[in-house]
């Protein structure tokens, strides 16, 4: 089915779209990876919640040789595997989707199986304990030369998924000359767009410097430069997690509530503003580096502070849609639309508890970007806690939310517990709630990140209570995460066949896009992608150029 012409940046029914049953099989087992990494970064989760609970977790995963291979295992599989999965499957679909037109088996396959090798890679090097390095890979700690090329096939799979949606827009244009880009497909490829120039930061560093290092092509390596590399890529990682949960907050979940999206422009205009400063902001991360000049860690934090406007204009277009869906559904009064809201739908309540929980992440988040602030809460519990109500909720619970219409939809079964789902949602946000306490306020009393409490012979006596809180909210996490695997693996495996979505929710919106206004000029992605670029440079150019060359000094270690 085409786009209405009438407001041609959306499709208005959910019908007219018919997915091959051998593509659907691709993006299914390309989620499934993304789940499969999710439940094993959620067992170990549980157990780096445990531990902050001054729990033994040693004495109860005997399989760990030390903490930080299990707070390495936790990271890579939840932040990294699971998150660009899901992306590598979702946007190709949204994408396609929106173009009404199939997507392409020969990237689906690549993707796929890319993913796959760096999965059996980095899993090998984690489980052997080759690799407890964290996810942030800092040197001079020194992995397993596959944990690196595990993770270089990891960003390949999503250039390969990128690539994928640029194909898809490059032929639809060719195909429908002077036509708006719908909109659901220009967000998704700016999406994809930001993290390719993201990226480029963490693949000089894994290529050029880690993987040669840990080979012994290199001898040495410059631990500042590594560091600076990863966090040119670093900041905008986050987003390039969170962009996705923000494509179904904006593109499916008005529909899920009987709303409808603001604006067609406002919508292009914020994921414009993420593109250009999603990646600029990497210094705001090593406040505390030395070598790095004070000037450019200020700019950078003016960055991060500009980036903060768009999510307030997401907070403004998504509440609005739900007010909008609230008030159709019958809410009356200043908040009554609330309780109207869909509730007993479990993709919806999954998400709109996220975008909650997601309030509070944004507000720690600005405190974490505040240079003398930082100080306080610098490598502190705060940052986990911070962390959590970002990807750990926002992230998590959203993908978890469109699992509930996407598995059924993909394999055309019926959702299994729908009940047990909704009970899900909320039984997983209270738990990060408690634990974000529990973090948040141990950091604000100095309690450390990435220290083994269990065995730690000091501290003060309000750790205790932030530990115990810390323990109490991952179980509870851990608790509804369960709920939901079960939900989906009775879904895949007992859910009555054939009775599955046949089409993907699409919103409306109040405000189309114009055939002839200002908002055209949007659509020029190659224009908006250079101003990146200049960008980027403006931002790091001086420091590299200040810097280089590489100072190779320092050898590898490996403690645990």
């Amino acid at each position: 089915m085409s786009p209405s012409t009438s407001n041609p940046t959306v499709v208005l029914h959910a019908s007219g779209y018919d997915l091959p049953d051998d593509q659907r099989r691709l993006v299914r087992w390309t989620i499934y990876i993304g789940y499969f990494a999710l439940a094993a970064g959620v067992a170990h989760g549980f157990a780096q919640g445990l531990s902050y609970a001054k729990i033994d977790i040693l004495r109860f995963f005997p399989a760990l040789r030390s903490y930080y291979q299990g707070l390495t295992a936790h990271g890579v599989a939840n932040a990294l595997f699971f998150t660009f999965a899901f992306s590598n499957a979702f946007l190709p679909l949204m994408t396609a989707r929106a173009l009404s037109r199939p997507m392409i088996k020969g990237f689906l396959q690549a993707t796929l199986w890319t993913l796959v090798a760096a999965n059996v890679m980095v899993i090998w090097s984690v489980t052997t304990n080759r690799a407890s390095v964290l996810f942030t890979a800092y040197a001079p700690l020194q992995a397993h030369w596959a944990y690196y090329l595990g993770l270089v096939l990891l960003v390949v799979s999503t250039w390969i998924a990128s690539a994928h949606l640029y194909v898809l827009l490059a032929r639809w244009r060719r195909d429908n000359r002077g036509e708006r880009i719908p909109l659901l497909a220009f967000i998704s490829v700016l999406t994809y767009v930001m993290w390719d120039i993201a990226s480029i930061g963490i693949a000089v560093s894994f290529v050029g410097f880690l993987l040669p290092w840990s080979l012994g092509i290199l001898e040495r390596t410059d631990p500042l430069l590594n560091r600076t590399l990863f966090w040119f890529t670093g900041h905008a990682i986050v987003y390039a997690w969170l962009l996705p949960a923000y494509i179904s907050w904006y593109a499916l979940v008005p529909r899920q509530t009987n709303g409808k999206l603001v604006s067609d422009p406002l919508t292009r205009v914020v994921f414009i503003m993420f593109l250009l400063l999603s990646i600029p902001t990497g210094f705001h991360h090593q406040y505390t580096d030395p070598g790095i000049a004070t000037s450019f860690k200020a700019f950078h934090a003016l960055l991060t502070f500009g980036v903060f406007y768009p999510s307030l204009a997401t907070a403004f277009s998504v509440v609005a849609a739900l007010e909008i869906g609230g008030r159709r559904n019958g809410g009356g009064g200043l908040l009554g639309w609330i309780r109207k809201l869909r509730w007993d739908d479990p993709s919806l309540t999954a998400q709109v508890l996220a975008m909650i929980t997601f309030v509070f992440g944004g507000i720690t988040g600005l405190i974490n970007a505040s240079y003398f602030v930082n100080q306080i809460v610098h490598n502190t519990a705060w940052i986990p806690g911070h962390f959590h109500m970002t990807v750990g909720s926002a992230v998590a619970l959203t993908l978890m939310g469109v699992a509930y219409w996407a598995i059924p939809y993909l394999t055309q079964r019926k959702l299994w517990g729908r009940k047990l789902a909704v009970a899900q949602s909320w039984v997983y946000t209270v738990g990060v709630l408690i634990m974000a306490r529990g973090l948040i306020s141990g950091g604000l009393d100095g309690m450390p990140r990435r220290i083994f409490r269990a065995e730690a012979n000091y501290g003060a006596e309000s750790w205790e209570l932030a530990g115990a809180l810390t323990g109490i909210g991952g179980t509870l996490m851990t608790v509804g995460a369960v709920m939901f695997f079960l939900v989906i693996v009775m879904t895949i495996f007992f859910g009555k066949k054939g009775e599955g979505p046949k089409d993907i929710p699409f919103a409306e919106t109040l405000i189309p896009a114009s055939r002839e206004g200002w908002d055209v000029k949007l659509d020029r992605i190659g224009l908006w992608t250079v101003a990146a670029v200049v960008l980027v440079l403006i931002a790091y150019a001086p420091f590299f150029l200040t810097y280089l060359p590489a100072r190779l000094v320092s050898p590898g270690y490996t403690f645990f």
